[in-house]
């Protein structure tokens, strides 16, 4: 008899999905394939206490189907927190297609993959979300009601990309009032990794605030684009996270703020768009209250998008939309308070008022 003998990477496929380091009683994950269309998705629903999980669809070329699940449920969890801490009555859910957009992405495989979200019967509502477009989430339309983002022309609330960004400048202002006294941006050196949609509305926002923009990311023709668009400075340096500035804006891929990372960053400020910064958020949380860097926590701050395309389900109108998004500065400035009252990190402070409210819910659904 013969012993078989598994690698590290044999072990982590080996692994079930509930012992997955990242998941955290979901729910429910579906699995979608379609031989057709060449569809491979994955659908996570986190937690529909507060309401029908609500969190856009990303499509992205992850190395491995591994990779995949364990970002939608990263993602799908913060879709949770993110809408709890913001005051919907919503849940969390995220969805993930596996492949390059550029290359693969059809209408008919976009109808496929509606027709799998309608399945779900409205506990859960896709959106756009990175590799996806307004008209992406039109097509899906056709054949489900449960999606959100629509274009204004179809009576939706539209890419929601400008709202994200502006929750995000909102809650970076909070967090400079937090760490300079002063909410202004003027001259303030700020690192922007990531110059996607809402990357780049950042970008906007801040440089005609008078701040100095330094951008950074993988598409060396964007960053020319955005460059001549703003009057920013590119990044020519070896290594961003050694820069000298005020703000760190990573608006890119998540886990950016890590072990290597929070070693070498000089800012006093960390305020972005990218969902899960945090690498190990019980780590990393932690070690950034005791370098004293202001962390305003991604869920909380990137909030806008959820707000803007929640519209649709809820009904409320677009200055309502901005209402909601601006107050992202009163509720960022609230937990960066209780965090320094407590002597917790913003990212415990934060999620101790989301899951509060969610508890809340739950005893009151039960005593109906």
């Amino acid at each position: 008899m013969t012993t078989q003998v598994l690698t590290a990477n044999q072990l982590k496929k080996e692994a079930p999905v509930f012992g997955q380091l990242s998941f955290d009683n979901h729910e429910q994950i579906v699995f979608c394939q379609d031989k057709d269309t060449g569809l491979k998705a994955i659908i996570g629903v986190h937690n529909t206490i507060l309401g029908p999980a609500l969190g856009g669809t990303r499509m992205y070329d992850y190395q491995t189907e591994w990779d995949a699940l364990n970002d939608v449920l990263r993602l799908s969890r913060g879709m949770t927190y993110k809408a709890a801490i913001t005051g919907l009555d919503l849940g969390g859910g995220k969805a993930v297609i596996i492949g390059d957009p550029k290359k693969i992405k059809t209408p008919e495989l976009m109808t496929r993959f509606g027709k799998f979200v309608h399945t779900l019967g409205g506990k859960y509502y896709t959106a756009e979300d990175v590799g996806m477009e307004t008209s992406d989430m039109d097509i899906v339309r056709e054949v489900t009601p449960y999606v959100t983002g629509i274009s204004e022309s179809k009576g939706g609330a539209g890419n929601p990309s400008p709202v994200t960004a502006y929750g995000v400048y909102m809650g970076m202002k909070a967090a400079t009032k937090f760490a300079y006294a002063t909410d202004s941006l003027e001259g303030k050196r700020i690192l922007v990794e990531g110059i996607g949609h809402v990357g780049e509305e950042l970008v906007r926002l801040t440089a005609e605030e008078g701040a100095h923009v330094i951008i950074s990311d993988i598409n060396e023709e964007r960053l020319e684009q955005v460059r001549l668009k703003h009057g920013v400075e590119i990044f020519k340096g070896d290594d961003l996270y050694t820069e000298s500035a005020d703000i760190y804006a990573p608006c890119a891929l998540g886990a950016t703020v890590n072990d290597q990372t929070i070693r070498k960053l000089k800012v006093k400020v960390i305020a972005g768009a990218a969902n899960n910064q945090l690498a190990n958020e019980e780590v990393h949380g932690p070690l950034l209250q005791d370098k004293g860097i202001v962390y305003a926590p991604d869920f909380l701050i990137n909030a806008g998008g959820i707000i803007n395309v929640n519209a649709e389900i809820a009904g409320y109108s677009r200055d309502e939309i901005m209402v909601k998004t601006e107050n992202i500065y009163n509720t960022t400035l609230d937990i960066l308070n209780k965090a320094k009252a407590t002597n917790t990190s913003t990212n415990v402070a934060a999620l101790s008022i989301a899951e509060d409210r969610i508890a809340a819910k739950k005893e009151s659904n039960t005593q109906k």
